[in-house]
């Protein structure tokens, strides 16, 4: 019965040691690679390694399982006539488990490469799922062909009018889709990166936390989750705020009462904001003077961030530490005035 599906001579040719022992020494490559050069990652992406890995082997040990069985039921089929009607299907199926694990090998390797490029935040599993979905289309009709012994070329031709009319249904998937991929392919951001997104009147800022088929979502300044279609962010003009090496730049201003001691009240406020373990030492914060009147004299502080999510929280800081430097140096803040002047009406002359 199964002669009549599948090539079985064909089958059993794939079926050897050799194809088997290679796969093991590619899942022992793929290990060495982790340890060797993944060692900086952080140790969420380790946890998440070590999971893919725990799977991977789980596999593994099925697919010993499955090959050892046809191998003794391929050796057992001359003596005992009932096994050579189960040993085909046991064979397709270790066929196919073999394929199994072996996208799923390649599949970890390719997310272990991009976590080269990026070990503190990780990476978009939109790459590594287009990746592993083409990998497993082109094992199916490989497979279909020399196992099945299927012509997969007219079956494609025949079928072009489903294509076509699939393909509008999924219009708006495949649009987020190929505008994830390219989106991907630019690298303008990756996971962790903060973004402000601006189309038309809308903006919207977060930092990313995925990128998957469909959408790309992010983790706003109240920890609020924004998902937003792939379509609409290749299509919006994006502000990445976390380029390497490229500190996020913010000022704070205070008001000294005229006559202080300016190059002093300067003096704290450097030394102050630069005591604050969020802003960067290199550059270092300084401060100027950038407006005076018969008031006040106004000094604007200028620090530096790495974090642009905790720009925030900083300011709040800086603002209210220079305070009370300032305070303490016995620099004396500027009080908003309104003088009165009392004047008398001259009704008589109609004149003040």
């Amino acid at each position: 019965m199964a002669e009549k599906f599948i090539k079985i001579q064909a089958l059993y040719g794939l079926l050897e040691l050799e194809p088997f022992v290679l796969l093991g020494c590619l899942i022992a490559i793929t290990w060495v690679f982790y340890k060797f050069f993944l060692k900086e990652a952080s140790e969420e992406r380790h946890r998440s390694i070590r999971n893919h890995f725990r799977t991977l082997l789980r596999h593994y040990i099925v697919l010993s399982f499955l090959f050892l069985l046809f191998i003794f039921l391929q050796t057992s089929e001359p003596q005992i006539g009932t096994v050579a009607k189960i040993t085909p299907y046991v064979a397709i199926v270790t066929f196919l488990w073999g394929n199994v694990v072996f996208v799923k090998t390649s599949r970890l390797i390719v997310l272990q490469y991009l976590f080269l490029g990026s070990m503190k935040h990780g990476v978009p599993l939109l790459l590594v799922n287009i990746f592993s979905l083409l990998l497993s289309i082109v094992l199916l009709f490989w497979g279909v062909t020399h196992v099945f012994g299927l012509q997969v070329g007219p079956l494609l031709a025949t079928s072009a009018a489903a294509s076509v009319i699939l393909g509008l249904a999924l219009q708006d998937t495949l649009g987020n889709l190929f505008a994830g991929i390219s989106l991907q392919l630019d690298r303008n951001f990756e996971i962790g990166d903060w973004l402000e997104i601006v189309s038309g009147i809308q903006k919207t800022t977060g930092q990313v936390r995925e990128i998957t088929w469909r959408s790309t979502t992010l983790v706003g300044f109240s920890d609020e989750l924004i998902t937003l279609p792939n379509r609409f962010m290749a299509n919006a003009t994006i502000s990445n705020f976390s380029p390497p090496e490229t500190p996020i730049v913010r000022s704070q201003v205070f008001r000294l009462a005229y006559g202080e001691n300016v190059e002093l009240a300067k003096q704290v406020l450097e030394r102050t904001v630069a005591g604050i373990g969020e802003i960067r030492g290199i550059p270092a914060p300084w401060a100027y003077v950038n407006e005076s009147n018969e008031n006040w004299i106004q000094i604007k502080i200028i620090y530096f961030l790495d974090n642009y999510g905790s720009q925030f929280n900083v300011g709040d800081k800086v603002l209210i530490r220079g305070i009370e430097a300032l305070r303490a140096a016995n620099l004396k803040l500027a009080r908003q005035v309104i003088e009165f002047s009392d004047r008398t009406v001259n009704h008589e002359h109609g004149k003040f």
